[in-house]
C-alpha cells in the first residue's frame, strides 16, 4: 500500500504541470478571450454603484430578503421586468496577478494531495500505469472540473463557458494523471 507521505513528489510536480498547462492555455490560446463582456453602460453603472457605496460582495439582482420575498407579486415583477443576474464585487484597486496565481499553485497542490489520498487507498504497491493513470486522472477531474458546473446551474454562467472549464479541466486531469502514473509506477 502507498503512503501519502510517499507521493510527495507527484504532489508537486503535477500541480507545477497544471500551472503550466493553465498559463500556456490562458496566454497563449484564444480559448478564454471572450468569457467575460463588457456591460452597456458600464461608466454609469459603475457610477451608481459608487454613489450608493457597493461593497466587495456576491449580489443576486433583484435581491429580496428571503424565499417567501421571491413569490411576492412585486418581486415577481421586478423579475419580470429584469435585468436579472448575480454579481461578484472584488476589491477597488489595480488587479494584481501574483495574489490568484499563488492562490491557484495552492489549489492545484491541494488537488493533487487529494488525488495521491484517493490513491493510497485504492492502489496496491505495484499498481500498473494505466491503473495509476485512470484513477489519479479520475480524482483531479472531479477536483478541478465538476464544481464550475454549479456555476452554470446557480450563477447562470454560460454553459459555453463552463464547458471551456471543463476542457481545461480535462487537460489538468489529463498532466496529474501522467505524472502519478509516472512517478508511481
Amino acid at each position: 500500500m502507498l503512503e501519502l507521505l510517499e507521493l510527495w513528489l507527484p504532489i508537486l510536480l503535477s500541480a507545477v504541470g497544471v500551472f503550466i498547462v493553465s498559463s500556456i492555455i490562458h496566454m497563449a490560446t484564444p480559448m478564454h478571450k471572450g468569457d467575460y463582456g463588457k456591460m452597456a453602460g458600464e461608466d454609469a453603472v459603475m457610477e451608481t454603484m459608487r454613489a450608493h457605496g457597493v461593497n466587495p460582495g456576491h449580489y443576486m439582482f433583484p435581491g429580496c430578503d428571503s424565499m417567501k420575498a421571491m413569490g411576492t407579486p412585486e418581486m415577481i415583477e421586478r423579475y419580470k421586468r429584469g435585468p436579472v443576474g448575480t454579481m461578484v464585487v472584488i476589491p477597488t484597486g489595480v488587479p494584481t496577478i501574483g495574489k490568484s496565481l499563488i492562490q491557484w499553485f495552492v489549489f492545484s497542490v491541494i488537488v493533487s494531495i487529494f488525488t495521491a489520498y484517493v490513491c493510497t487507498f485504492a492502489l496496491k504497491d505495484g499498481a500498473q500505469y494505466m491503473d495509476v493513470f485512470r484513477l489519479s486522472g479520475t480524482v483531479a477531474f472531479m477536483g478541478y472540473g465538476l464544481a464550475t458546473i454549479c456555476d452554470s446551474i446557480w450563477k447562470g454562467v454560460s454553459w459555453l463557458i463552463t464547458l471551456k472549464f471543463q476542457i481545461d479541466s480535462l487537460l489538468y486531469a489529463l498532466m496529474t494523471a501522467g505524472v502519478f502514473a509516472w512517478l508511481v509506477v
